[in-house]
């Protein structure tokens, strides 16, 4: 038996708990003192790596940081709350292809899978916020200095992951005035 747009009940009911997911994910900057398993942060990088990748290259890399100390110096200007959460995941990027050459794709393969693991962690019922690190110098610096990163590897953002302190509420960003068809 079909229902909307052909699907099966049951692809109907996947297909809503999906979109229910992206319209609910909101960014959550408090977070409760309860863990985050290591069951959880594995499930966030699966989708994370799930991501597409342009020529499949996967420049994505993560650095898992639980320490108190080290989360405390990625927590500059407006990420304090990174120092804060029990996880911070901080996506990064292989500049350079296995070639030596440039990878100008690396920023796009982090980005998508940066929106993978906030969706992911929305479905957990945790709560995440992207926090920009790449291009500003006073982000990327304090974090390629705590972490050791490689000269090929830049950090693109700190995603800081929780149990929410607050029951935070999306935003509905719909606005019809950003949308052109055929032509602008």
């Amino acid at each position: 038996m079909s229902s909307v747009m052909g699907f099966t009940p049951e692809q109907q009911k996947d297909s809503e708990a999906v979109l229910n997911n992206i319209f609910n994910r909101k960014s959550v900057r408090s977070y409760t003192d309860q863990p985050v398993s290591t069951e959880q942060v594995e499930t966030l990088l699966r989708a994370a790596m799930a991501a597409p990748s342009a020529r499949n290259l996967q420049a994505w890399r993560f650095v898992v940081v639980t320490e108190p100390a080290i989360k405390e110096k990625l927590a500059v200007g407006f990420n304090k709350m990174i120092a804060k959460a029990p996880v911070a995941i901080v996506i990064c990027g292989q500049t350079l292809k296995a070639d030596g050459e440039p990878n100008n794709n690396w920023t796009a393969d982090c980005a998508a899978a940066t929106e993978n693991l906030l969706l992911a962690a929305e479905a957990l019922g945790l709560g995440a916020v992207w926090t920009a690190c790449y291009p500003y110098d006073d982000r990327m610096n304090p974090a390629i200095e705590a972490l050791g990163l490689p000269t090929d590897v830049m950090p693109y953002c700190i995603v800081p992951v929780g149990h929410p302190a607050k029951d935070e509420k999306p935003k509905d960003k719909w606005n019809p005035a950003n949308i052109h068809y055929e032509k602008w």
